[in-house]
């Protein structure tokens, strides 16, 4: 007995979003961007985070290096995405000629996190988050909003810190990107077969 099964699977999916370019993005982030270091000062910086002088800075390391206003270490996954970024030799670690950019980005995105942190109490409720998102220039209802605060609000205290605040505008924007590659004509709906979304979803790097 032969029996042929076909399956056919056929999932669309309906995304509402506001479409955020990423020329608009940068020129919104420009405001925030402070001057390049000079190298002196780079390279006493990347020598103390350089913990056992390899001439490259792993993720352990700048972990450790970096401050999100509390005494908590800071969150691994933004660490993770940030070595992702400016890895261009691909070994997992940040060599010294990419620790400038890593540093300014970092620098750019504190300064970022304070102008939105209204009450300067070190982290950024609802309110202050929709606040940022509406700047960048998303359009999200209460509801999603609502979504990112739990998932990027690590202790469950109702707030977002700032390595957490990294870490959800570089998904969300990452995500953005990636929807608007499917959505040629830019109105903020697109209809994908469930692979494509498979395909589009784990091809990201997040």
């Amino acid at each position: 007995i032969y029996i042929y099964i076909y399956i056919y699977i056929y999932i669309y999916i309906y995304i509402y979003i506001y479409i955020l370019s990423s020329v608009q993005f940068n020129t919104i982030m420009s405001q925030f961007m402070s001057p390049m270091p000079s190298r002196e000062f780079l390279w006493d910086i990347f020598q103390r985070v350089d913990k056992d002088r390899s001439g490259y800075i792993s993720a352990d390391e700048l972990q450790i290096a970096l401050s999100n206003g509390t005494w908590t270490p800071f969150n691994p996954e933004t660490v993770r995405l940030m070595i992702g970024m400016f890895d261009k030799e691909s070994r997992g670690t940040v060599s010294f000629e990419d620790f400038g950019a890593l540093w300014k980005y970092v620098t750019d995105w504190q300064n970022c996190f304070r102008s939105f942190d209204n009450d300067n109490s070190g982290n950024i409720d609802k309110n202050e988050l929709n606040q940022a998102l509406t700047t960048f220039g998303y359009r999200l209802s209460p509801s999603t909003v609502d979504t990112l605060l739990r998932k990027f609000d690590r202790f469950g205290r109702g707030t977002i810190l700032f390595d957490d605040f990294i870490q959800c505008c570089i998904i969300l924007y990452t995500l953005t990107s990636a929807f608007r590659q499917h959505d040629t004509d830019q109105d903020g709906v697109i209809q994908i077969h469930y692979e494509q979304f498979l395909n589009m979803v784990f091809s990201l790097k997040i």
